[in-house]
């Protein structure tokens, strides 16, 4: 306790990570204001009910901070901006020139990265504010749009999302954390008031069993993502002894630290986005005309209102999610080949191919630990619900791993912070 408090006091007392922190915390505030802010013609008292019997609207509510809920100008959240994201990822897979750009360019190959991924918000902005719109008006959550109040508001929720975006990124540059990361916390946070609330105003006593189960579910969650963030698989490698003049040097035995989960939080972002965006879409063609589509629509949201098939196909979407990103981010080619340029190998496997091919098959063991985990992890609160009928166990259960996965990072990045003041 002593040590957190001597750290806190550290960090406060220090000049620049002190300034760092209440940029974070002005940022979060700023956020925290426009989401209150609402686009005009909203019948609060069908909104509210509309959102009580939606379920992936709920769950979608709190990535967008409160923002959705309450049909505020930044209502989609950073929701555009991970789907593209997700975009440009997925294509770096299919055009090997974007994954030289990632990968082997730098700092400046990453920023014109992300450039692409801002251009892509654009559209799909556009796309995801006429749909909600579009299937709010036919819900008579809002009035009927005429077309210039629909390109209104449309422009609107578009620039909404990437002020949000922008204020990801500048928390990214001026703060301390992951921007988007640190947004979507700050809208979970926010909500946790309206679900305890909500838990105790449906409490009874028959359901303190449940209650307990859910809190002794919620220390097991927090305790098995630290451990898994923190777990790690350390390779041994040994640097080569090289004699220059009357000097030896070299000669030194280290590891390469692996980490279990390497992805982190992103696989649970990602399918989340990938699951809801789908249920946005069918939703608005359930009430066309043409039969086909409308039958169509009406079969696959029924499919993922089945809460089975949908805890299913979010623990497969979680599985896949961290394998794909952990091949993203990590190559073991380009580690071989900057160990071997380094004078360095790993004791017992020859350099070059042998040494990728190890290190891909360590790293393919470890990510099957942790997507294991995350699955599991993510779909609990699902079958928790399943069994008990709480709406707020599910919202919980996905929020509490996110929470926790970000107050980790944030610490870490922290504690680096300090040991670079002290250095």
């Amino acid at each position: 306790m002593s040590t957190f408090v001597n750290k806190i006091l550290l960090v406060w007392g220090d000049k620049i990570l002190r300034k760092r922190m209440l940029f974070v915390l002005g940022a979060l505030v700023l956020f925290r204001v426009i989401s209150h802010i609402p686009v005009p013609g909203i019948d609060l008292t069908r909104l509210q009910s509309f959102f009580e019997g939606n379920e992936f609207l709920g769950l979608l509510n709190i990535f967008s901070g409160g923002g959705l809920s309450n049909l505020s100008i930044v209502m989609l959240g950073v929701g555009p901006y991970i789907t593209a994201s997700i975009i440009m990822q997925l294509l770096t897979i299919i055009f090997p020139k974007l994954k030289a750009l990632y990968h082997e360019e730098g700092d400046a190959g990453r920023r014109k990265f992300a450039q692409y991924s801002r251009i892509i918000t654009v559209p799909l902005a556009i796309i995801q504010g006429f749909s909600f719109l579009t299937l709010l008006s036919r819900q008579d959550v809002i009035i009927p749009l005429s077309p210039v109040e629909m390109i209104t508001n449309i422009m609107i929720i578009t620039a909404g999302s990437m002020l949000l975006m922008w204020i990801g990124e500048l928390i990214t540059e001026f703060g301390i954390g992951n921007g988007v990361s640190l947004i979507i916390f700050g809208g979970i946070v926010a909500t946790l008031p309206q679900s305890l609330a909500q838990l105790l105003f449906t409490f009874e006593p028959s359901q303190i069993p449940l209650y307990l189960a859910f809190i002794v579910a919620a220390a097991a969650i927090i305790f098995g993502v630290v451990v898994i963030t923190e777990a790690e698989r350390p390779i041994p490698i040994t640097y080569a002894k090289r004699v220059r003049g009357a000097k030896v040097y070299g000669g030194i035995s280290t590891y390469l630290p692996l980490r279990i989960n390497q992805a982190g939080v992103i696989p649970i972002i990602f399918a989340l986005s990938i699951l809801l965006f789908p249920q946005l879409i069918f939703s608005f063609f359930a009430n066309v005309d043409v039969a086909f589509v409308r039958g169509a629509s009406n079969f696959i949201l029924n499919a993922l209102a089945n809460p089975w098939f949908y805890a299913g196909a979010y623990f497969f979407l979680v599985f896949a999610f961290t394998y794909f990103y952990t091949a993203v981010t990590m190559d073991p080619k380009a580690m071989s080949v900057n160990l071997q340029k380094n004078g360095a190998f790993i004791p017992g496997v020859r350099p070059g191919d042998s040494t990728a091919d190890h290190i891909s098959h360590v790293v393919t063991r470890l990510t099957l630990v942790g997507a294991l985990f995350l699955g599991l992890i993510a779909v609990l609160p699902l079958v928790m619900r399943g069994i008990t009928n709480i709406q707020a166990l599910t919202i919980g259960g996905t929020a509490l791993l996110i929470v926790v996965s970000v107050v980790v990072d944030l610490i870490k990045k922290i504690e680096a912070q300090i040991s670079i003041r002290e250095y």
